[in-house]
């Protein structure tokens, strides 16, 4: 796909698509977006949220990145796309839920098994570093006898249980969950077939969703 692709498709949207949801976009000019579903996706473009779950717009507010990290709550004068995200999807938006989404074949988490090199990618292999607890927990559970992939998978796995808990680091976050107005929810989508799991608490593992 190049270019001319992607404005041939527009047209195809405009055309076909925009119509269907013509009048769904004109609400949402007029009174604006309410999502009640905070989506925390990673960047892989194989994994698209509104796809995956047959939304309609303004359903989700969506935030990707490399790997569907979160970082702690560290209120510095840095910048921090996805914690201004949270902090919106939360005290703004004042949403009921939200998802953090890994996947099967993650870059991100085969990257935490390589040797990255810092001098062209000095920004990812810091964001990296948010992975770190995911691979060291996988290897603690993980038998020698594991394939690689399996051991990506189960880091996969992990990393999303991590990022969760790193929500809670994010003090509205914190104190929604607490309240009850909030819920963390945990899911993994497998690329080769299409199904989702979510991670059970009262199980502690991954189950399917349907």
């Amino acid at each position: 796909m190049d270019i001319q692709d992607l404005i041939d498709g527009h047209e195809v949207f405009k055309d076909e698509k925009f119509k269907k949801y013509e009048n769904k976009f004109l609400d949402l000019v007029k009174n604006g977006q309410n999502p009640k579903v905070l989506f925390i996706a990673c960047s892989d473009s194989r994994v698209d949220p509104a796809l995956i779950t047959n939304s309609s717009p303004g359903t989700l507010f969506i935030l990707r990145n490399i790997g569907n990290f979160v970082p702690p709550f560290s209120p510095d004068d840095d910048y921090h796309a996805t914690a201004a995200g949270i902090e919106y999807a939360t005290s703004v938006l004042e949403v009921t839920d939200i998802i953090v989404c890994g996947h099967s074949h993650c870059g991100a988490i085969e990257s935490l098994y390589q040797d990255v090199d810092d001098i062209k990618l000095v920004h990812v292999k810091r964001w990296l570093e948010l992975g770190k607890n995911a691979k060291k927990q996988a290897e603690r559970s993980c038998n020698s006898g594991v394939s690689h992939r399996k051991k990506l998978e189960v880091t996969e796995k992990f990393s999303i249980l991590f990022q969760m808990k790193n929500l809670l680091t994010y003090p509205e976050v914190k104190q929604r969950v607490e309240e009850g107005l909030l819920a963390l929810r945990g899911w993994y989508y497998n690329i080769e077939n299409g199904e989702l799991e979510y991670f059970n608490d009262g199980k502690s593992q991954f189950m399917p969703m349907a």
